[in-house]
Parts: C-alpha cells; sequence; structure tokens
C-alpha cells in the first residue's frame, strides 16, 4: 500500500490510497491520521480510485477516521470506489454515510399502493 496526503488551496485534505489497505499495512496509514488529526479539519476526501483490496483492518481505520473528524465538526467524503473495495463499503452499508454522491446507493422506495 502507497497513500499521499496533499491540501489543496480551500484547505480540503485529500488522502489518496493505492495498493491493498489491511491488517499488514493499516499501521502506516493509522500513524498518519493520527498527525492529521491534531490540525482543524474542515473537510477529508479519501480518494480509493487506485485501492484494489480492502480488509476489516483497512474499514475499521477509515471508519475511525470518519468518526474523529466528523466529532470535530468536519466532513469525510470517499471517493473512487470500485471493485472489492466498493462490494465491501456496500455490504456494510458505509456508502450510506461516506461515499461521494456519485456512488451513493439509491434509496429502496416502498411500492406505491393503488386503491380500487
Amino acid at each position: 500500500m502507497t497513500f499521499s496526503i496533499s491540501i489543496n488551496d480551500a484547505g480540503v485534505i485529500r488522502l489518496s490510497i493505492e495498493g491493498e489497505l489491511d491488517a499488514v499495512t493499516v499501521s502506516d496509514l493509522r500513524s498518519e491520521i493520527e498527525k492529521l488529526l491534531m490540525r482543524q479539519i474542515g473537510r477529508v476526501e479519501v480518494d480509493l480510485t487506485q485501492l484494489r483490496m480492502l480488509d476489516s483492518s483497512g474499514v475499521g481505520a477509515l471508519v475511525s477516521l470518519y468518526k474523529q473528524v466528523r466529532a470535530r465538526g468536519g466532513e469525510v467524503v470517499v471517493l473512487g470506489l470500485r471493485d472489492q473495495p466498493l462490494a465491501i463499503f456496500r455490504l456494510l452499508r458505509l456508502d450510506r454515510v461516506m461515499v461521494g454522491a456519485e456512488l451513493k446507493s439509491p434509496t429502496p422506495t416502498a411500492p406505491s399502493k393503488h386503491s380500487s
């Protein structure tokens, strides 16, 4: 796994993660997340376009980031989910709270009832 962190002119933090985010690699990311959380955070965009595999340890790190940023009044948006990571997010229903609008699952609607 490799990752990069950048901050744009508007102060939005972009965390891009590539490869596999699993029990073996997550400790490196967690230490960087801890450093990030020491600053004032408004919005964090997590770019997973190049992420091939995500396990429960990786999910835990992303959920932890989400919860801590939200507790400080910030926002976390996950972008670029596809393949196995997308399947995990949908299975855990994280796509309903952490994913950018382009990938949010449609909200199921109840069938309309017609009276005769």
